[in-house]
């Protein structure tokens, strides 16, 4: 139980910051992107403090025998950079570039722009079907090696 309620706490925080910060507006985002025209580089400074955050925060959590809310930390398998690792982050700045929602932001369209919702949203929701068996695959690969070290 207190799982779920520290994931709701996370998810909460995460969510009213992406809202904060303005990444739920696509067009916040949108003018982010269009360095050509009307540069908005308020998203940069969000980014930068996320990273900064996050940075430090993995210190922290590197240096820690158990997490405090588990039995063990569970640090990702997969390692390797290959054409996937490649890929896919630049069909995601693609498909955010052209609808200026990621993911995150994306479940907030269903309460704040429903209509958008329905335009971003299942297409997003296909292509992780698409993508999961590829990811079981690599990630079960990945664990395989780990375990042969």
């Amino acid at each position: 139980m207190k799982g779920f309620i520290a994931a709701l706490v996370i998810g909460t925080v995460f969510g009213l910051g992406l809202s904060l910060g303005g990444m739920t507006n696509p067009q916040v985002v949108l003018a982010f992107l269009d360095m050509t025209g009307k540069w908005d580089p308020r998203l940069m400074l969000l980014m930068a403090s996320a990273l900064i955050t996050t940075f430090i925060l993995f210190q922290f959590a590197y240096r820690m025998k158990k997490p405090f809310l588990g039995e063990k930390m569970n640090w990702p398998a997969m390692t390797k950079v290959d054409i996937h690792v490649i890929v896919g982050p630049i069909l995601f700045g693609i498909g955010w570039g052209i609808g200026g929602v990621c993911p995150g932001p994306a479940v907030q369209l269903v309460v704040t722009n429903a209509h958008a919702a329905l335009w971003f949203l299942p297409p997003m929701l296909v292509g992780f079907w698409i993508g999961r068996p590829y990811h079981r695959r690599a990630r079960k690969q990945a664990e395989l090696e780990q375990a042969k070290k």
